[in-house]
């Protein structure tokens, strides 16, 4: 991911061949047809699910990253080299009362996020089990909670893993992916290509890539199986992409379509708002009350972007930056804000609206889901979050997935970060490896 430094003030201007098993879209078979999960709903499942996910209501500001050694940056997301110079890093908040014994575990999985067949013995060289002792309280918040960190323990193959947080009894508090990769066991060759169509050239971004093995790979073009994902988001990642070229002699394989199987919305630079101080309004900021408990944020109203021309500003793609400009050090010097969103529509859409990025991981939790009021035709909805500066969508939700097209248009002109995951099994062997990994900046800014 590209580091991010968040400026002050920011500035507005405007033939195929057949593969073997297919990769399964994991978020599939949970993409419901119709209105999301209450917040109720939500947490009472504690069955372990092999995605990004929060079991407890009292857990909130989830970070797993690689750190970038800055202060103020975006971090990278959880993706490392097999060597893991930098570890992943896993941050997250426990609101209320005292601190509870708290444990992490390792979970290998195969290129479809289920768990592999390997032993613990066979990935990691210590027990399976961290105990998460580095914890400190808030410092005089209105919202008092505990703030955890834990380093990933060093594994030694490459691949999926879960990264998963318990609390008493082995209950689920956290779930997160992580990627190893290895380096150099395939070049992977990524970039930006034109849509062959007419309109879609102005509204997708579409990605070629190839891949060459300087390696023995055994029926490369069955067994060599790719992710592409835009903005590392795991929603809507394309799975199941087939080579359209082998090319045996060069031992390469390249995959160039013409049905925008390798392509995705642009979409626009992202929303924002600044709630890193509340003695003064940030940018997108209405309203603050910070003598409530929780002090409140209200956002500046906001509408539709569809139809609108495309308008260039630097974004975080999505993500986050947990800081208090107040005392420094967020970790434990943030408070936590009830945060209200207003979105103007004439007439509601199609299906829920939902505020989407990374502070709902992605997903299309109640707790964001926007509620129509029909007298004053306008969405609203808020939700507890920590001081920082924030990136975030409005999202549809469609029996397919979350859709922000009809809120925020798209332009084949928005940067977007975007990557390749390259998956192997060798013969003989019980799980998939993550032998190539490569990252795009599609439209990024010139410093």
């Amino acid at each position: 991911m590209r580091n991010y430094t968040i400026p002050l003030l920011l500035l507005l201007a405007t033939a195929c061949v057949p593969l073997g098993t297919p990769i399964t879209d994991p978020n599939a078979a949970r993409r419901p047809a119709t209105p999301g999960q209450t917040g109720a709903e939500y947490y009472a499942d504690k069955k372990l699910r092999y995605e990004d996910y929060v079991y407890d209501p009292n857990v909130r500001t989830v970070q797993c990253y690689v750190p970038t050694g800055q202060a103020g940056e975006v971090f990278n997301p959880p993706v490392v080299p097999l060597s893991q110079g930098q570890p992943v890093q896993l941050e997250f908040d426990v609101l209320g009362g005292p601190g509870q014994r708290v444990t992490a575990k390792l979970i290998h999985c195969d290129l479809n996020w289920q768990p592999s067949v390997l032993t613990d013995m066979q990935f990691l060289t210590d027990i399976n089990e961290q105990n998460i002792t580095t914890y400190r309280a808030s410092v005089n918040t209105k919202v008092p909670y505990l703030h955890y960190s834990v380093q990933m323990p060093r594994v030694t193959i490459s691949g999926n893993y879960l990264w998963v947080v318990q609390g008493a009894g082995g209950t689920p508090l956290i779930s997160r992916r992580v990627l190893v990769f290895e380096e150099g066991a395939v070049q992977v060759r990524l970039q930006q290509g034109i849509p062959v169509a007419g309109q879609e050239r102005y509204t997708l971004q579409q990605l070629d890539f190839g891949i060459r093995y300087n390696r023995q790979l055994v029926n490369p073009a069955q067994e060599v199986k790719v992710v592409l994902r835009q903005n590392f988001r795991w929603d809507n990642a394309h799975y199941n992409l087939r080579p359209t070229f082998v090319r045996d002699a060069e031992q390469q394989l390249d995959y160039q379509y013409f049905n925008f199987e390798n392509a995705f919305p642009g979409l626009s630079e992202f929303r924002f708002f600044d709630l890193r101080t509340f003695r003064s309004l940030g940018i997108g900021v209405a309203a603050i009350d910070a003598e409530a408990t929780p002090r409140t944020a209200a956002l500046q109203p906001e509408t539709t972007r569809a139809g609108q021309g495309y308008t260039q500003y630097d974004d975080i793609n999505g993500q986050r930056v947990i800081e208090s400009r107040e005392y420094g050090n967020g970790d434990t010097n943030g408070e936590y804000f009830d945060v209200a969103f207003l979105l103007r529509a004439e007439a509601p859409a199609a299906g829920p609206v939902y505020v989407l990025g990374a502070l709902s991981d992605w997903q299309l939790r109640d707790e964001f889901r926007l509620t129509y009021d029909a007298a004053n035709q306008a969405y609203r909805g808020h939700a507890l979050l920590k001081q920082g500066y924030y990136n975030y969508y409005y999202a549809t939700q469609t029996p397919t997935g979350a859709n922000s097209v009809p809120w925020e248009g798209s332009h084949q002109e928005t940067e977007n970060q975007y990557d390749l995951l390259v998956y192997y099994r060798p013969p003989g062997t019980r799980t998939d490896l993550l032998i190539g990994y490569q990252r795009l900046d599609v439209n990024r800014r010139r410093p």
